[in-house]
């Protein structure tokens, strides 16, 4: 068990004691941001702005127009001329944090986090790997805090539960879950219209793209593990930006007998982003983690540099998936 007092990690009670004693606040996401980071960050930033602190919402990378139903309204008054208080949220390893690494890696006095990967890069971390979402934790806050979820907040957290659940349908969805979904629900949002957003909008390039990724589609294993490859070449033919590609991570473990599915995304500048998703008995974490990556259970992520090509990279993580599958079946496993 870790030493958390040792170690930095804070609870919700002293998660909550931190943003009353402090203010104008940097809330930091991850890179290719997804629903829970956004939701995350820009549901906090709503949280403080009605206890009267300021703030703003920063990414590396650009954040997808999709979202803009809730980022829109968060107010970004955070004053960069004056002392900042800076937050990470969905943020497992500083490495996340794409381009902004650099300047705030060790400036983060506070991570909110629900990654049991998380290695405890700030100052102060709140950690509930139970939280099938990081909303999950930012919606705890609010209550403990007293602040009122108002419909906008619950844009913000509805979002990135429901895309973190792959709209409650994962294994990681509690009854705390739904609970915390019905109670955002009677905010007044039309959850019908974020779930379509979210999980059934598909633009035309992005069902090509999709068409081009499914013609190369491996099997590895005896069809145990399938692995889906998006190439810069792909990226070009069809005009898809990473952004587009939320969602296709899904797509490899939804085939009947799969029990790994890996998408590999290859990167613009090089080296490729690999998303794991796995069923029982494989954890999809240790698969990442010997490749410096992390994340839960059935869902995790890492990351391979340039200096791999598109079949090194391939070779690579399947060397750690046949690892993984080797322990839990204690057996030797042949790629036929």
């Amino acid at each position: 068990m870790l030493d958390t007092a040792k170690q930095g990690f804070i609870t919700l009670m002293q998660t909550a004691e931190f943003l009353k004693n402090n203010d104008n606040f940097v809330i930091l996401t991850h890179q290719n941001p997804d629903g829970d980071t956004l939701g995350s960050g820009f549901g906090l930033a709503m949280l403080l702005n009605s206890m009267g602190k300021t703030s703003t919402v920063i990414c590396s990378d650009e954040i997808p127009e999709k979202y803009s139903y809730f980022t829109k309204f968060a107010p970004q008054n955070c004053d960069f001329g004056k002392k900042t208080t800076v937050i990470a949220v969905d943020v497992a390893d500083s490495k996340l944090l794409g381009d902004l690494e650099a300047e705030y890696k060790d400036r983060v006095e506070l991570c909110i986090d629900h990654h049991v990967s998380n290695n405890g890069y700030a100052k102060l971390t709140y950690l509930d790997a139970s939280a099938a979402a990081n909303c999950e934790c930012i919606y705890d806050l609010a209550l403990l805090l007293g602040v009122n979820v108002d419909k906008t907040m619950a844009l913000a957290l509805y979002t990135g539960i429901s895309t973190d659940t792959g709209c409650f349908r994962f294994s990681n969805t509690t009854a705390k879950t739904l609970r915390i979904g019905a109670n955002l629900m009677e905010c007044g949002i039309d959850t019908a219209e974020i779930n379509r957003i979210m999980f059934e909008t598909k633009s035309r390039i992005r069902v090509e793209l999709e068409r081009m990724a499914l013609e190369a589609m491996e099997f590895h294993f005896d069809d145990r593990c399938a692995i889906i490859t998006v190439t810069r070449e792909m990226y070009e033919k069809t005009g898809c930006k990473d952004e587009d590609l939320e969602g296709i991570t899904s797509i490899s473990r939804s085939i009947e007998g799969v029990i790994v599915g890996v998408t590999m995304r290859e990167r613009q500048q090089g080296g490729f982003k690999i998303s794991v998703r796995t069923y029982p008995p494989v954890d999809a974490s240790e698969i990442c983690k010997k490749l410096g990556g992390g994340g839960h259970i059935r869902a995790a992520g890492c990351q391979l540099g340039a200096e791999f090509s598109v079949q090194q990279a391939k070779k690579e993580i399947l060397k750690y998936v046949k690892s993984v599958l080797e322990d839990d079946s204690a057996g030797i496993i042949t790629d036929k």
